[in-house]
């Protein structure tokens, strides 16, 4: 009975002394004096779903009792490890890739739209180790498109922006692409 009246005191000293020590605390820090700057790039971004070594591969997809035969049926969720390249062309110099995830988001396949969560990371130049990333709904139908740049690493720390993108190449029934990115990164 002693030791409960003893447990029961310390129960009451420790919750009366709380406050003091839980005090909540907030400080403001003005950023240094460093101005934000802008970065404009250009580059292509080169999907493959199919051959011997897509870039892009299916790893989730929901359970459809009709049967959709797009190469991106509603509610497919894909893994990528796409190249970034100079140029359109497949053999143009790889600047980088993008790794991530995208969620093909719309019923109305006259009106595809994907969910685009990627990291952009460069691995040469300079903005070698160096990244941003898209979190975004990307409505793949639309002849020019825009999606949110949310963050970044490297030089590219605390980015935000926009990527302009426009589909250079297209089909239809691999789901191939090759995409136009024109970005604008603000970034201290």
């Amino acid at each position: 009975m002693e030791g409960q009246l003893i447990f029961a005191w310390a129960m009451i000293f420790c919750i009366a002394i709380a406050p003091v020590y839980g005090e909540y605390y907030s400080k403001t820090v003005t950023p240094s004096s460093k101005v934000e700057k802008v970065t404009n790039l250009h580059f292509f971004l080169h999907d493959t779903l199919s051959g011997e070594n897509p870039s892009a591969v299916l790893v989730a997809h929901a359970n459809l009792t009709r049967k959709d035969h797009s190469p991106v049926p509603f509610g497919s969720l894909f893994a990528i490890d796409d190249p970034l390249r100079v140029g359109p062309e497949p053999t143009s110099k790889i600047i980088g890739n993008a790794q991530g995830l995208y969620l093909s988001s719309s019923q109305d396949a006259s009106k595809f739209t994907i969910v685009l969560y990627a990291d952009f990371a460069f691995t040469t130049g300079k903005f070698k180790g160096s990244s941003f990333s898209i979190f975004s709904r990307n409505p793949v139908t639309e002849a020019k498109r825009e999606v949110a740049i949310v963050g970044g690493r490297g030089r590219f720390r605390m980015a935000r922006g926009f990527a302009h993108i426009k589909t250079s190449y297209f089909n239809a029934t691999t789901g191939d692409a090759i995409l136009d990115y024109k970005v604008t990164l603000y970034h201290y």
